[in-house]
């Protein structure tokens, strides 16, 4: 597969990255040897860069998979939600503990929505900076699903790496539309910063059109990679397809359309209100005593991470 190097961090990665929230138990619930064997057959293909985050709670897929992957041919980045430097340091440190390595590759600070919440978690930045010169990490950033978030970047020439929503429909964009984030993308790659997409596929509600919502993302010049959630060897079988032909071959597109995903809450939800609280996208509701997605879902998973009972998840 082909490579490209992630702006002036100097990391090279597969213009594929596997999204691996959609293994977790919050989505397919894979078992760890599943995951991790889902993981080494996308090496095989030629994916051999990984997005996770510390909520995803799967850093033991990853260790397990790197028994059989070489470290130094493998990129991770995860993501964090802390904002001083005691949650930046207990992040690495779980991050690095858990998943078997002496580095991690790539460390975002998790949904940034805008310059004022990168300013409340600059000590935890400042924390991560020390950690890179250290050489723990190599390289820091942000995720965020707004084109503030992305704009943010700007002022901050210490962060190398934007990890923000793209779609050709711009679902899960708070704050504009896609033409706007596009117009920040290609500023910010031309200003040297690494930029790999996620939810090319709007979280699922794209996947009957999907060869050409891939190919919208991937003509792209100005995003260097695109993190997919996959969870099964046709959809990463499929992907692959799209990057390297540029079509999905008929027999496995005809398997992706019979898999949509979906919300799926169970009988016993008590309606407690904290998946409501979790999403940011407002796809979430209480409707005749339990949750209830909308409109505005884009089906990825979040809402799961925080359901005290295991009563919601995507699949």
């Amino acid at each position: 597969m082909e490579k490209t190097t992630l702006g002036k961090s100097g990391i090279e990665v597969s213009r594929l990255c596997f999204g691996s929230l959609t293994m977790t138990p919050f989505q397919a619930n894979l078992s760890q040897d599943q995951g991790a064997a889902l993981i080494e057959y996308a090496f095989e293909k030629g994916i051999s860069f990984i997005d996770t985050a510390e909520i995803y709670e799967n850093y033991e897929y990853i260790r397990r998979a790197l028994k059989s992957i070489k470290r130094t041919d493998y990129t991770i980045s995860t993501k964090t939600y802390a904002y001083t430097e005691e949650m930046a340091e207990n992040s690495l440190h779980k991050a690095m503990k858990e998943i078997g390595t002496d580095y991690i590759d790539i460390f975002l600070l998790h949904e940034q929505e805008s310059i004022h919440t990168i300013r409340g978690h600059y000590p935890a930045i400042e924390y991560l900076l020390k950690a890179k010169e250290a050489g723990k990490i190599r390289a820091l950033g942000i995720s965020t699903h707004k084109i503030a978030g992305a704009k943010a970047l700007r002022d901050y020439p210490e962060l190398d790496i934007l990890h923000p929503i793209v779609n050709m429909e711009g679902i899960g964009i708070h704050d504009g539309k896609i033409d706007e984030m596009l117009n920040e993308l290609e500023y910010l790659y031309n200003s040297g910063k690494g930029i790999y997409g996620m939810k090319p596929l709007g979280g699922g509600h794209l996947i009957k059109r999907a060869q050409e919502a891939l190919s919208y993302v991937v003509e792209k010049p100005y995003i260097h990679s695109i993190a997919i959630g996959m969870q099964s060897r046709d959809e990463i079988d499929a992907n692959v397809q799209m990057l390297e032909n540029g079509y999905i071959e008929r027999v496995t597109k005809d398997r992706l359309q019979k898999n949509n995903r979906r919300l799926i809450v169970q009988d016993f939800c008590q309606a407690c209100g904290k998946c409501v609280e979790r999403c940011q996208q407002g796809g979430i509701t209480i409707v005749d005593g339990m949750a209830r997605s909308n409109d505005k879902c884009i089906l990825c998973g979040y809402c799961a991470t925080v359901c005290p009972e295991f009563c919601i998840k995507v699949i």
